[in-house]
């Protein structure tokens, strides 16, 4: 009872709290980094332009103080929420798309999982059915076959989803201020890592073309894999390895980075990051630590916490909070 539970709860996790195209779809969408020395942060006002500048600044000048070596300055940034908007999810998006495909190439499935056909057409279905339709929506889309499988799928589907209500690729969700923000501080030397509590394999589809950031500069959640020797390739296994949310996130760093970070950043929703942040102020360097509130309905969304745990954890820290409504001049690319 308690392993179905667990079960449960990673699955409500994937598809609500939640931290990818082809070659020739996945254009970089990360900002040409020549004007960073004019300009570091155009899409950023003052004051929080000012004090990143001032950190980076500060940290990266030799003989001073607040100095630090170019292998510790470390950066890690989540992803939903925080470097594209998650109204939905796009992990849901490729949750449906899968089940979409699995259908297509084999009918038969919707007989024997019934739930499968209903999916196709009612987005909804997963809210309606509560948690077992989620267990059968992830059981049925994210195991049970190899990574060379599964890469090529998330490759096939950004190079044409469009996100809902906007219309638009994938790529377009993407926060033009952060592409400054990841351009500006691997300029002065810092390693830039997604920590996001999504599947990281599909996060690593797209982290290169999107951000910038190698696959192998990012951390997320991962299920347990198997060698399969008969075809000498990868198999995911429905069992997770890894759930890099909340405590689990320093523990994500940890293993794969394997040092804490000096410059973290999170957003508000699920309170998933306010560990990581933690984490990262306590570096015995001198650290910046910043949370996303979600405060634009106009130009993004408007959400908030029930308990509001990140925003009073960062009041609570002194960590800076990022107004998209005040913050950001412009929140998409253009």
């Amino acid at each position: 009872m308690k392993r179905l539970q667990y079960v449960i709860w990673v699955i409500t996790f994937f598809l609500f709290s939640c931290s990818h195209p082809s070659d020739d779809a996945g254009k970089s969408t990360v900002s040409d980094s020549t004007n960073v020395a004019k300009d570091p942060l155009p899409s950023w006002n003052d004051p929080l332009k000012r004090d990143i500048i001032t950190y980076v600044t500060s940290v990266i000048k030799e003989g001073s103080p607040d100095f630090i070596p170019l292998k510790d300055r470390i950066a890690t940034i989540d992803n939903d929420g925080t470097l594209w908007a998650e109204m939905p999810l796009v992990q849901e998006l490729f949750a449906y798309y899968r089940v979409k495909k699995l259908v297509t190439a084999n009918p038969a499935l919707a007989k024997k999982q019934p739930f499968m056909a209903v999916v196709t057409k009612d987005k909804s279905y997963f809210e309606k059915g509560g948690e077992r339709a989620l267990i059968q929506l992830i059981a049925a889309t994210h195991t049970g076959m190899t990574e060379d499988q599964f890469e090529a799928d998330a490759k096939d589907f950004f190079a044409s989803a469009t996100y809902p209500g906007r219309n638009v690729p994938i790529r377009k969700i993407v926060y033009q201020p952060q592409l400054e923000l990841l351009n500006y501080l691997r300029a002065n030397g810092f390693m830039t890592y997604i920590v996001t509590g999504g599947t990281i394999e599909l996060v690593r589809t797209i982290s290169d073309a999107y951000y910038g950031v190698p696959k192998n500069q990012v951390v997320g959640t991962t299920f347990k894999y198997a060698f399969v020797d008969s075809n000498r390739s990868i198999m995911r296994e429905p069992a997770i390895d890894l759930l890099c949310d909340k405590a689990g996130k320093p523990v994500g760093i940890q293993s794969h980075i394997g040092q804490r970070p000096v410059f973290s950043m999170g957003n508000e929703r699920s309170g998933g990051d306010i560990e990581m942040c933690k984490f990262c102020q306590s570096s015995h360097y001198p650290s910046f630590q910043m949370i996303v509130n979600h405060d634009d309905s106009i130009r993004e969304y408007y959400y908030q916490e029930k308990d509001s745990a990140s925003l009073k954890a960062a009041a609570q820290n002194k960590w800076h909070v990022v107004s998209m409504k005040n913050d950001w001049k412009t929140i998409f690319p253009q």
